[in-house]
């Protein structure tokens, strides 16, 4: 596929507006202050760099915030993200799977700057994990692209139907079905179904904080830290997690698996009120007593350009 027309999806650079209100800067420590503007300044000048590689390049381009994207993106064969994993996920939500994606970490966390920091405060800035390039490599990574050395990773994204309905929106990272305040007990069941089987399959009844179900990619983020395990990246399987079941007694070892493409996870939600959380929090949609939620991995991939592809043609040289 020939990359022609990109789409330049960028960061708001007003990253921290609190730092000031009517000229008064509302952070009061010295230190915490510098490194936020730090932050914004380094994240400008990637983007700033990143305009000029792409105005030496055999392509047309054009660039669009972050907060101004609230349509499908067509037309153009590439979208480069400039900002973080968020900025990534949040473009993955308008991207089917006939546009290339290349996420930009903008603000890479300096170890450096964390040892030192970190008697006064977490220093950590963006993961990017799953951005290929930061401005160090941009270049090379684009003209790579450009050039058809290397092909973009097939990831998978989960798609949701809510009483047979199916949701607009596709997790890249994970989905979180939950009561809408995070103290609140929600009571619900789910089992694993055979997409093409009659079998009758083994109902597990819940009372917990809430389900959590993630793709290959999102095996990394949340799930890792609530206990989960990692997944290889270009995995179709997908992981789900009762979050803090209340005694679960003999059903305690089905509270934490994962299930193949050729099947589902169906949910039966029975407390009034619930949401599904889709990313983050950014996307959401209500949930109430007696819905149905169907969880697989139907959804289109999402086709991301991924560090592992640019190491491997690396290596050839």
């Amino acid at each position: 596929m020939a990359i022609r027309k990109l789409l330049l999806l960028l960061k708001p650079v007003d990253l921290y507006p609190f730092l000031e209100t009517d000229g008064v800067s509302l952070i009061k420590n010295h230190q915490v202050l510098q490194y936020l503007e730090s932050r914004c300044k380094v994240h400008r000048d990637a983007i700033t760099f990143c305009q000029e590689i792409l105005n030496k390049k055999p392509v047309e381009w054009k660039p669009i915030s972050r907060n101004d994207l609230s349509h499908p993106i067509r037309d153009v064969d590439m979208v480069i993200t400039v900002g973080g994993d968020g900025t990534l996920l949040h473009a993955s939500h308008f991207i089917d799977d006939s546009v290339h994606v290349l996420g930009v970490n903008s603000d890479p966390t300096q170890a450096h700057e964390v040892e030192e920091l970190s008697d006064q405060f977490d220093a950590s800035r963006s993961t990017g994990h799953l951005c290929a390039a930061t401005v160090d490599n941009f270049e090379q990574v684009l003209d790579d692209i450009l050039f058809g050395r290397v092909v973009p990773s097939k990831v998978s994204r989960i798609s949701v139907k809510l009483n047979s309905e199916p949701l607009l929106s596709h997790a890249l990272n994970d989905i979180l079905i939950a009561h809408p305040c995070p103290a609140a007990v929600s009571k619900f069941s789910f089992k694993i179904k055979n997409k093409d089987c009659d079998t009758n399959p083994k109902t597990v009844n819940c009372r917990s904080s809430g389900l959590r179900v993630c793709t290959a990619a999102g095996s990394t983020a949340a799930m890792l830290s609530a206990g989960g395990f990692l997944m290889p990246m270009l995995s179709r399987d997908l992981q789900f997690m009762v979050r803090e079941p209340i005694s679960p007694g003999p059903t305690l070892s089905q509270m934490h698996s994962a299930f193949k493409p050729d099947q589902s996870l169906d949910v039966n939600w029975y407390s009034d009120h619930g949401t599904i959380y889709i990313d983050g929090c950014q996307v959401n949609y209500n949930v109430q007593l007696g819905d149905t939620i169907e969880i697989s991995s139907d959804a289109p991939v999402l086709n991301v350009f991924l560090s592992q592809g640019f190491t491997q043609i690396r290596s050839r040289y």
